[in-house]
């Protein structure tokens, strides 16, 4: 979830996903292994990197939109 200049450091921030989480305005739905997916955004947290085994992918242009704005909303930016 954060911005690439941030990736030296020790730790992430990551938003869990589901599968079955009810939709809501702050949770875009994304692909993930070919299945829709919720991002829970309301969920944000910093986990150390170390705790992080295997990379799920990369967002589409349209998905990383969906997923900004909810954060937006989420955060009142």
């Amino acid at each position: 979830m954060q911005a690439d200049a941030l990736l030296g450091l020790s730790t992430a921030l990551i938003a869990p996903t589901s599968r079955s989480a009810a939709a809501a305005t702050f949770r875009p739905e994304i692909v993930l292994d070919g299945e829709p997916t919720r991002v829970l955004v309301e969920q944000l947290r910093a986990v150390d990197l170390e705790r992080l085994e295997t990379h799920a992918g990369r967002l589409t242009p349209n998905e990383q939109q969906a997923v900004d704005e909810a954060l937006e909303l989420v955060l009142g930016l």
